[in-house]
């Protein structure tokens, strides 16, 4: 995923991450093994299996979330699960996409209808809120990570160079030509024709014609693989990655500039408000501009939480982590933990049954 020569090894955050997940994992087969000293039969190991897979849909690490509606938010596990409030974060439900196979990004288009993209070109979608989900037909098994919509039109984008494109409210999906295959992580419009597409080795496409044709804008200031962009307008984008990377279009993506970054951890998300304020997170920080995005510093939470993506609920930002989320009620207040969310409880509602990418096995 690095663009040229290594830079010192992986980067402290990233460490942390493949410990946590080791760390869950080895948790995971004591918690089967210690129930299963016994199991010696056909029957029995099928049992353990069965066992095995409803601790894994019990479990949650937060990757994405999305607002479509005042005080109603929608946070997508991982493993499938889904906690809704409709209060602003008061009280949580918990539902169940049904999905088999791992989720990264959700998307809904108002408060009825949503979207969920995942590994193996699995994509799903629901009409009723997230209580039942369906899945549809993408015609790739590339994993997927990251989705948008305006409108009837939306975008998908995934590994080895994959964009697709819907025109149709998400029923169908069809393929861009995009030139490339490196892996994409993140995707972002900000009107029908205008959007960018950032991801490995420093890989960034924009378009002007809605991912009719895609045009290449590689810079040398790309030094790291990129995972998140966000435009404020036409001209003044930004995007992160890898080892604290900061980069910023002044000509609508055009041309790239490095900034000053004060970390140098992996950044997942960016976002800015109304106010023009910005924010950014990191590993286990969030680097905040109140100067339209020209600085950047670095602010610590008193959380452990892996932060991986920003939205925007109630015109205020929320930060999303694996293990948790942090919101901030007001300009220059301080990021606080939500208490009533505990993304690690069982998941008390199961809506659907088992849904895998169309055309692969369960």
């Amino acid at each position: 995923m690095l663009k040229g020569a290594s830079q010192g090894g992986l980067s402290a955050s990233v460490v942390k991450v493949l410990a946590l997940s080791i760390l869950w994992q080895v948790a995971a087969s004591a918690q089967v093994a210690a129930g299963t000293q016994a199991a010696a039969s056909p029957q029995a190991a099928a049992g353990t299996q069965a066992a095995a897979n409803t601790q894994d849909q019990k479990s949650c690490w937060l990757r994405d979330g999305v607002s479509p509606a005042k005080s109603l938010v929608y946070l997508l596990c991982e493993q499938g699960g889904l906690m809704v409030t409709t209060d602003d974060g008061t009280t949580w439900s918990n539902r169940s996409t049904g999905a088999k196979g791992h989720l990264r990004n959700i998307e809904f288009s108002d408060a009825n209808h949503g979207f969920a993209v995942g590994d193996d070109g699995l994509l799903i979608a629901t009409a009723d809120g997230g209580k039942t989900w369906e899945p549809r037909k993408t015609g790739v098994t590339e994993n997927l990570t990251a989705i948008q919509f305006l409108g009837q039109s939306g975008w998908v984008t995934g590994y080895d160079g994959v964009i697709l494109h819907s025109t149709d409210g998400g029923l169908t999906w069809a393929p861009q030509t995009t030139g490339t295959k490196e892996s994409f992580e993140n995707v972002f419009f900000l009107d029908a024709q205008r959007g960018w597409a950032v991801g490995w080795a420093g890989m960034i496409l924009r378009t002007t014609d809605g991912g009719k044709t895609w045009q290449q804008a590689r810079t040398d200031s790309a030094q790291w693989s990129l995972t998140s962009v966000f435009f404020r307008d036409a001209n003044n984008g930004w995007v992160v990655g890898f080892s604290g990377q900061i980069l910023r279009s002044r000509d609508g993506g055009v041309t790239w500039t490095a900034q000053t970054s004060p970390v140098r951890s992996s950044l997942s998300s960016i976002l800015f408000g109304s106010s023009n304020r910005g924010w950014i997170t990191a590993d286990d920080s969030l680097l905040v501009s109140d100067d339209g995005g020209e600085t950047w510093k670095d602010t610590k939470v008193a959380d452990q939480l892996f932060l991986c993506q920003l939205i925007t609920v109630n015109g205020s930002p929320w930060a999303i982590g694996q293990l948790g989320v942090l919101r901030q009620t007001g300009p220059g207040a301080a990021w606080k933990k939500i208490e009533s969310l505990v993304p690690d409880d069982p998941l008390k509602d199961s809506y659907t049954n088992t849904i895998t990418a169309p055309g692969k096995s369960n």
